[in-house]
């Protein structure tokens, strides 16, 4: 069985857990960016049920502080294998962590227990940008945020996903009105920055097929943003009623749901 959950998905930080168990009864668990400091992961950890020493792994995205957090003192505490690209790790020093560093590059599949993870790359104004596909061997978790657009490459390794964790991330005509400045303006809206509510939906309709079973929101802009727009047009790309679309929320993320 798979199944994620949503730690918290905003600006000040962003988190989600992927956990596959066998019908031996056998428990990976991947926790995907850890952009909270250590103590308020082990808070959100904990109303998961769980503890940070459940890990088998932790993946980073990318060096953004809202994704990669507290990866290297969480690494060193709790001896826990990060895996991230090597754009990454330069990008936030080089650090030693001990042995337990592992490079993930585009396209390059490895494994953690009983999980399968592709990354692949994405356009992203970070170093070596990564999104993740994740599966069990049964079903397939697609996780998708911060990306200013989607390529080719992106929607190919989305399609025949049972679930996706996708940036909604702002509202175009919100963000044009904001108090943001202009080149905030640009590079939040710009290809390298992070995906509009529309471009969003173009993507979940154009990844869309009989066995998904969930898209959940992510990434959502507190300040650029409306829940209520976001499930309207999710409602429209999906077909589903607006009330049924499920949003990741900063302070509390989202429910377990299963693939």
């Amino acid at each position: 069985m798979l199944r994620f959950r949503s730690l918290g998905s905003g600006s000040t930080g962003n988190a989600a857990l992927v956990e596959a168990t066998t019908s031996a009864g056998r428990t990976t668990r991947l926790l995907v960016d850890c952009g909270f400091g250590i103590r308020q992961l082990d808070r959100r950890l904990a109303q998961a049920g769980l503890a940070a020493s459940d890990l088998d792994a932790v993946f980073i995205t990318h060096e953004h502080g809202d994704h990669i957090g507290c990866a290297h003192a969480l690494s060193l505490r709790d001896r826990i294998p990060v895996w991230m690209s090597e754009g990454t790790w330069l990008a936030t020093g080089g650090r030693d962590y001990e042995g337990r560093l592992h490079l993930a590059r585009d396209d390059a599949e490895f494994t953690v227990g009983d999980l399968c993870l592709q990354p692949f790359t994405v356009p992203h104004d970070a170093r070596e940008p990564l999104q993740l596909r994740c599966t069990d061997g049964n079903r397939t978790l697609g996780v998708l945020t911060d990306l200013g657009h989607a390529t080719s490459h992106v929607l190919a390794r989305l399609r025949g996903a049972h679930a996706l964790l996708l940036e909604f991330n702002h509202d175009s005509d919100l963000l044009a009105g904001s108090a943001y400045p202009a080149f905030l303006k640009h590079r939040v809206g710009g290809n390298y920055g992070h995906l509009s509510n529309t471009a969003a939906a173009d993507i979940a309709r154009a990844v869309l097929h009989d066995g998904l079973r969930h898209v959940v929101a992510a990434h959502l802009s507190e300040q650029n943003n409306r829940p209520e727009i976001v499930r309207r047009l999710m409602a429209d790309a999906l077909g589903g009623d607006e009330a049924e679309m499920l949003t990741a929320t900063a302070a509390e993320g989202s429910p377990w749901l299963d693939v």
